[in-house]
């Protein structure tokens, strides 16, 4: 079990550095390219979004792996995800504000109060700034631990916020938030049960 434990600690360290640079790298070429379709804005949006749920999702589902088995180092693991989604967040934020609005803060503003689905995609990345901020161990010395602790139960409501917004923000098919939504309460079921035991 050790000798598993060691390859999976070897492998996983530059394995994630990949996972999250690949997105935006992949990103990148197709924008340079002008292969990102006939709203590249849009797609980088989508793109961003996405990826935010899929590490936020990653980081969640480190704690029920630890349980399993038993492999403590991964909490920093959970916390490099948990900062992948925040970058992937910010960036969503910015190519929003940016490259669609030209940082035109009225706009924005307008935007926000008339599109719900929008004040909900700004309350989810309100939610995860402070769990970004505080996700040192030096702000862990500063809270305490159940301070921090109680303060980090915030990703659940920004997970359940973030699936709401992609769910009101696409104009057809479903499918896609509907997927996201169901990994989350299966994470959220997991720990549920794991309290539980």
């Amino acid at each position: 079990m050790a000798d598993v434990e060691s390859v999976v600690r070897r492998a996983l360290r530059p394995t994630r550095w990949v996972l999250v640079l690949a997105p935006v790298l992949w990103l990148t070429m197709r924008g340079v390219q002008g292969h990102l379709g006939a709203n590249p804005i849009e797609r980088l949006e989508d793109a961003t979004g996405q990826w935010t749920l899929r590490f936020l999702a990653l980081s969640l589902a480190i704690t029920p792996l630890i349980s399993l088995t038993r492999w403590g180092w991964l909490i920093a693991e959970r916390r490099f995800f948990g900062l992948a989604a925040f970058w992937y967040a910010t960036t969503h934020l910015l190519v929003y504000t940016g490259l669609d609005q030209g940082f035109d803060l009225h706009d924005i503003g307008e935007d926000i109060l008339k599109h719900l689905w929008i004040t909900v995609g700004m309350a989810t990345f309100v939610l995860l700034l402070p769990l970004a901020i505080t996700s040192t161990k030096g702000w862990i010395r500063r809270l305490g631990g159940a301070r921090w602790r109680a303060l980090h139960r915030l990703v659940y409501p920004a997970a359940f916020l973030g699936c709401i917004h992609f769910l009101w923000s696409v104009k057809k098919d479903v499918t896609e938030p509907v997927v996201y939504s169901s990994v989350f309460a299966v994470l959220m079921l997991m720990r549920t049960i794991r309290k539980t035991r």
